[in-house]
């Protein structure tokens, strides 16, 4: 009989005492073993720190070591091929986002299929971008970055996580909906592309609600707004993208772990079953909230038909802006 010890507690060694863990005969007493979350970013960035914290509750819940590996490159891809090649027995999943999940209509050339080679489990967070400058950028709005954009095309640039991450969609979709030109500066993840923010190598950066805090801490960016449809909870003071200048612009992030074709359906939803436990738990919600996201609790099903949804939207903006890579 599984038992559940009350408890709001955060390390990983006391998240066990929140969470009830015990074997499900249908799936043969899975996991008996260690599992691997592959994070196709480097370690550091919104992606990694969102997934250490579902691994350290997953843990938990089985007593068995969840184990992140970083295989980062390609914006995302090559941590997913990595995950498709791995044995379909549901111990190798990976965290996927909007470069597996709504923007990979830009490749040309992917050696992969992410709709048909990628099975979501389980949505478990969302959060806005913030827009933000360096401190000593003399822009201090989102009205007076559009006035700067508009006066001198091609002049400003954003730093973004990567080809495909969600830092990149966010400015182009601003881009797209704004109708101004601003360059790209692409990055290998999220932390490099924050470091170049935060020493004003670059002008601005739609950085991740996870991130954001860091650099506002610092003291070295102006965050100007959020991506969300309303108001963040994490940033009250301040106004989303849409509300200064840029009507019916919307955009948050949306994390997904996912397998790859081929694992049993039982394992699928196993997992599902046990990640959204996980994301039930007092102690995961408030390190998810602290970190400036919320959480989402979702079938197999919802999963995916949030991704479709996702793929369509991005696919438009994608073709709008003419982005095609091999």
């Amino acid at each position: 009989m599984c038992k559940h010890i009350a408890g709001v507690l955060f390390s990983s060694a006391l998240l066990a005492a929140s969470l009830p863990a015990c074997a499900d005969a249908a799936t043969g007493g899975f996991p008996d073993r260690p599992l691997t979350i592959v994070v196709p970013y480097p370690a550091g960035g919104s992606a990694d720190v969102l997934t250490r914290i579902l691994a350290d509750g997953l843990t938990a819940r089985y007593r068995q070591p969840v184990v992140i590996e970083n295989r980062s490159g390609a914006g995302g891809h090559i941590g997913a091929e990595y995950m498709i090649n791995a044995p379909k027995d549901g111990y190798t999943l990976m965290l996927a986002t909007i470069a597996h999940n709504g923007a990979y209509a830009m490749y040309k050339n992917l050696r992969y299929d992410p709709p048909a080679d990628l099975v979501p489990v389980a949505l478990f967070a969302e959060a806005p971008n913030v827009l933000m400058v360096p401190l000593a950028s003399p822009i201090k709005s989102v009205q007076e970055l559009l006035a700067s954009a508009r006066a001198h095309p091609g002049k400003l640039n954003y730093a973004s996580a990567g080809v495909g991450s969600g830092t990149h969609m966010a400015a182009e979709l601003f881009k797209h909906m704004a109708k101004v030109d601003i360059e790209a500066i692409p990055f290998r993840g999220g932390a490099p592309a924050l470091a170049a923010l935060m020493g004003g190598q670059v002008d601005m950066d739609f950085e991740t609600g996870v991130t954001a805090h860091q650099a506002i801490a610092s003291g070295k960016v102006r965050a100007l707004a959020v991506t969300g449809k309303a108001r963040s909870p994490s940033f009250p003071e301040l106004p989303t993208v849409a509300e200064s200048g840029v009507p019916d612009y919307a955009m948050t992030l949306w994390y997904t772990i996912s397998v790859a074709t081929g694992v049993p359906q039982d394992i699928i939803d196993k997992l599902n079953t046990d990640i959204n436990a996980v994301i039930r738990s007092p102690a995961f919600a408030k390190r998810m909230n602290d970190a400036g996201v919320e959480t989402i609790v979702s079938t197999p099903a919802e999963a995916r038909e949030r991704n479709e949804r996702e793929a369509r939207r991005w696919t438009e903006v994608i073709r709008a802006a003419h982005i095609e890579l091999d």
